[in-house]
C-alpha cells in the first residue's frame, strides 16, 4: 500500500499574536497501518498552538519524511476553509466537490517532486468531524460493533457537534450541528470565563484547562446555575462587567471580578462546569436511547474535560468508553490517516501515545543504577525533568516529556507549579501511579483504562489523601495517570515500583515539561534550555540522569 501523508493545516483567516480560528496544526506519515512519523507543529517550531503548517510542510516532507515513492494525501478541513497550499505551492489540495461528512472528498491534488516534475497523489480532503472520530483508531483499533462515535469541540467543518453510529462495519451520520455551541463556548468564547481566568481574547486555547481546574475549587447549586442561564452566561461582558457585578448583588455578592480567590467566583466557575457537564451527558443519553449503542468513542477538544469524562463513565450509559490521548485538534492528522487506511480495508496497528518526532540517532536506554539514583534524588525533594524517547501526542505529558517529583509534599508541588512553571495558584498537578496504588488510594476494584491517558479524575480516600497530598485537589480528587503494566512506560514503571518497594512512596507528581505559555519540550536542546530557565534540579535525557 502507498504511504499516507495526512495533515491538519488550513491557513487561518488572518494572523494574530495567538492562533485564532485554527490551531495545533500537525502532520503524520502512516505506512501499512502504522504511524511512522508524527509532528505536532508547536513542538517543532516552539510556537504554542502553531497554525503555520503551510509554511513548514515542505521542510517536513523534504527533511523528515524521506519519501522515495508515490504517496496518498489527506488534508483535514475546517469551518474556515477547505483548500490547502504550501508556502511555494509545491503541495496543494483543493476541493472539486462539496465536502462530505462520511467520506474522503476528491480534490485537485498536486505535489511538485522536482523543479520541473510533479504528480497528482490520490486522496483528497476529509472533514474535521470525521478526522476527529477516527483519531480513536490508532490507539484502540477498529470501532466495536454498535458504537456511538461523537465529536464535540469549538468548531469543526459544519458544526461543533457530530454523532455517528457504527454498525455492520458501516458508518451512519446521525447529526451534525451547532446547537450545542453555547456549551463549548463556556470554555473558549465566553467573556465571564475569560474574566475569571484573567485571560485575553487571544488566549482561548489556554482557558479551558484553567477554568476546569478553577471550577473544582467551588460548589454549585440549582439557583446559581439558573441565574447563569437566565443571564446568558454573561457571555458578552468583554468591555464592561458592570452587568455581572449588578446581577451578583441579587445573590448577595459585593466583590469584584479581579479577585479570583473570591469563593463566589469559584462557585460561578463550578456552575459553568456543571452546566456543560449536564448538557453533554443529557445529549449522550438521548443518542443512547436512539441508537441503543453499547460503546462510546468520544473526541474533540471537549473530551479533555476530565470531570465530564468521569461523569460519563460513572453514568454507566455504555459498556465502555474510548477517548484518544490526542482527542483535540492535535490528533486530526492521525484520524485522517486512519480513515483512509480503514477505507482501504487495511488493518491498523494499535499504538502507544508516544509518537511525537525524535531527533536522529537518539535512543532511550536506562539502567537499574539510574533508577536508584533518580529515586534518591526524588526522595531528597528534587524536581526532575524527563525527556525519554518519543514525545507524547496530545496536550497531556504521560511520562516521556514530564516533570516529576514526590507527590506527598504540597510544598514541592507548589514550588513546581507556581515557581518553576509560573502557573496560577488554583491549577492542580497530577500524580502518576502504578495500578496497584491507584486502586488502593481510590478504593476501586478496577481502574478505567482511560486513566492511562490522564483523562479521568478520581475521589481519593481520606486515609490516603496525605500520601499524595501534593496532587489532591481542593475537592479531594486527583487526575491520576495509571501505569497498568511495564510496557506502558518502562522507565516510569520501574521508578515507581522501586520507590514503592524501597521508600513506600505511592506516586509521583507528573506535570508537563514546559513553562506557562510554552509548548512541551521535545528535543534535548529544548529540555536543557527549559530546565535551566525553570531552575529544575536535574534532568533525565533518554535514560541518562544529570544534575543541573
Amino acid at each position: 500500500m502507498k504511504p499516507i501523508i495526512a495533515w491538519y493545516g488550513i491557513q487561518d483567516r488572518y494572523t494574530h499574536q495567538f492562533p485564532a480560528y485554527t490551531h495545533d496544526h500537525n502532520l503524520c506519515l502512516m505506512q501499512d497501518g502504522k504511524i511512522e512519523k508524527y509532528f505536532h507543529l508547536e513542538r517543532f517550531t516552539r510556537r504554542k498552538n502553531n497554525n503555520g503548517m503551510s509554511e513548514i510542510i515542505e521542510q517536513l516532507i523534504d527533511s523528515e519524511l524521506n519519501l522515495d515513492q508515490d504517496f496518498q494525501v489527506v488534508s483535514v478541513n475546517s469551518f474556515v476553509g477547505n483548500s490547502f497550499i504550501s508556502k511555494t505551492g509545491k503541495l496543494r489540495v483543493e476541493p472539486n466537490a462539496p465536502i462530505s461528512l462520511t467520506d474522503i472528498s476528491p480534490g485537485n491534488n498536486w505535489f511538485q517532486s522536482s523543479p520541473w516534475e510533479g504528480f497528482a497523489p490520490t486522496g483528497g480532503i476529509i472533514s474535521h468531524e470525521l478526522a476527529h472520530v477516527f483519531s480513536c483508531l490508532p490507539f484502540f483499533g477498529n470501532f466495536k460493533e454498535n458504537s456511538l462515535l461523537v465529536h464535540f469541540d469549538g468548531g469543526a467543518s459544519q458544526g461543533n457537534f457530530s454523532a455517528y453510529h457504527f454498525e455492520n462495519q458501516k458508518l451512519q451520520l446521525l447529526e451534525n450541528q451547532w446547537e450545542l455551541s453555547h456549551l463549548s463556548k463556556l470554555f473558549n468564547d465566553n467573556a465571564l470565563s475569560f474574566a475569571l481566568m484573567k485571560a485575553q481574547p487571544g488566549e482561548h486555547c489556554s482557558v479551558p484547562g484553567k477554568l476546569m481546574g478553577y471550577a473544582a475549587m467551588g460548589n454549585t447549586n440549582d439557583d446559581l446555575e439558573k441565574w447563569l442561564i437566565e443571564n446568558d452566561y454573561f457571555k458578552d461582558i468583554w468591555e464592561d462587567d458592570k452587568s455581572f457585578t449588578k446581577a451578583g448583588k441579587i445573590l448577595g455578592w459585593n466583590g469584584t471580578l479581579s479577585n479570583n480567590k473570591d469563593s463566589f467566583l469559584m462557585n460561578v466557575a463550578a456552575g459553568l462546569q456543571s452546566i456543560f457537564q449536564k448538557g453533554i451527558v443529557s445529549k449522550l443519553k438521548k443518542l443512547k436511547e436512539q441508537t441503543k449503542a453499547n460503546y462510546l468513542y468520544y473526541t474533540g477538544g471537549c473530551a479533555l474535560n476530565i470531570t465530564t469524562n468521569s461523569e460519563i463513565i460513572n453514568s454507566s450509559l455504555f459498556q465502555d468508553v474510548f477517548i484518544p490521548p490526542a482527542c483535540n485538534d492535535s490528533g486530526l492528522s492521525l484520524g485522517a490517516a486512519a480513515f483512509l487506511n480503514w477505507k482501504n480495508k487495511n488493518a491498523i496497528q494499535t499504538h502507544r501515545p508516544y509518537l511525537n518526532f525524535q531527533q536522529k540517532n537518539e535512543s532511550c536506554s536506562f539502567s537499574n543504577s539510574t533508577i536508584k539514583l533518580v529515586a534518591e534524588k526524588i526522595m531528597d525533594g528534587k524536581i526532575i525533568g524527563v525527556c525519554n524517547g518519543l514525545g507524547e501526542v496530545g496536550p497531556r505529558a504521560l511520562g516521556n516529556r514530564s516533570i516529576i517529583a514526590r507527590a506527598d509534599v504540597p510544598a514541592i508541588a507548589n514550588r513546581l507549579s507556581m515557581k518553576c512553571k509560573g502557573r496560577e495558584w488554583f491549577r492542580p498537578v497530577a500524580p502518576i501511579m502504578l495500578e496497584r496504588n491507584s486502586k488502593q488510594v481510590t478504593g476501586l476494584k478496577d481502574i478505567h483504562h482511560l486513566s492511562r491517558f490522564m483523562l479521568l479524575e478520581f475521589k481519593i480516600l481520606p486515609a490516603y489523601q496525605k500520601v499524595i497530598a501534593g496532587t489532591v485537589h481542593q475537592n479531594n480528587t486527583a487526575r491520576i495517570q495509571t501505569l497498568f503494566n511495564r510496557t506502558d512506560n518502562p522507565f516510569c514503571y520501574d521508578l515507581l515500583d522501586y520507590l514503592d518497594e524501597k521508600y513506600q512512596l505511592m506516586g509521583l507528581i507528573n506535570t508537563s515539561f514546559n513553562q506557562r505559555g510554552e509548548p512541551i519540550v521535545q528535543t534535548k536542546a529544548d529540555t536543557l534550555t527549559s530546565a535551566k530557565k525553570m531552575k529544575l534540579d536535574g534532568v533525565i535525557l533518554h535514560g541518562k540522569y544529570q544534575d543541573l
